[in-house]
């Protein structure tokens, strides 16, 4: 089956295929060349998603500044906030 350009993937398609990958990764199944050509799409793949986020969180900015509201501030979940 023919891969689509990373550029032509939507961030949950990139997503599902990139925890493919890893997860093909971790059988440990693949002789060494697969193996590094699935990490390096992996790695091409995390970088896509990357941007996709980045651009989500500038057009978020961009829809607040729009409204008056205050800039994006850091969300802590339970995790995050309890040290240990």
């Amino acid at each position: 089956m023919a891969r689509k350009k990373i550029e032509n993937l939507s961030f949950e398609e990139s997503l599902l295929e990139l925890e493919t990958i890893v997860q093909n990764l971790e059988r440990g199944e693949l002789n060494l060349e697969d193996s590094m050509s699935l990490f390096e799409r992996g790695l091409q793949l995390s970088k896509h998603n990357q941007g996709k986020l980045k651009s989500a969180e500038q057009q978020i900015n961009i829809l607040l500044e729009k409204n008056g509201e205050s800039q994006l501030v850091n969300f802590h979940t339970d995790e995050t906030t309890h040290s240990d």
